[in-house]
């Protein structure tokens, strides 16, 4: 709220400065801001007496969009990357996609690697796990585990994330 919308009968007023200049009724405190070319701008309603600054409205605005602005900015989204294996794939081609997650993690992405079994390979589910605790032990210099492996379906998945 600004300016003649304030209809409060008493305010806390803060310069323009940051300085008190105390407790006032509103018609006074706009007189103060009119003097000085400013708005009034009510900080904190929830206070008792209710909070009042002396500033540039549309600077003041303008400061508020570009801090936003600039945290966004700096936010950073994390992605989920998938990488996929099979219970009978070779140790070339795990190292290939130990390398792959290596690139995902060093992003800061988090992984989930999935085990998918087809037909009679649901029958060596046991040798598969031995794979993931490979996949995580060639990881584990910058990787650690959110999910230990668990079965869902016809799919093994485990969760790796970035260390700290």
């Amino acid at each position: 709220m600004i300016n003649e919308r304030i209809r409060d009968k008493e305010v806390r007023v803060i310069g323009q400065d940051g300085e008190q200049l105390g407790i006032m009724s509103a018609r006074d405190a706009m007189k103060i801001a009119r003097e000085a070319d400013l708005d009034l701008v009510k900080i904190a309603p929830g206070a008792k007496p209710p909070v009042c600054k002396i500033i540039d409205y549309g600077k003041y605005r303008y400061e508020l969009a570009r801090k936003e602005k600039e945290a966004k900015k700096k936010q950073r989204t994390m992605e989920v990357k998938e990488v996929r294996l099979s219970p009978n794939i070779d140790t070339n081609d795990l190292n290939t996609k130990i390398n792959q997650a290596r690139k995902f993690l060093s992003k800061g992405d988090k992984v989930k690697v999935t085990l998918r079994f087809r037909g009679r390979e649901m029958a060596h589910v046991n040798y598969s796990k031995q794979i993931l605790d490979s996949f995580c032990e060639k990881l584990e210099d910058i990787a650690t585990v959110d999910k230990k492996p668990k079965m869902e379906g016809r799919s093994m998945v485990l969760f790796l994330s970035q260390k700290r």
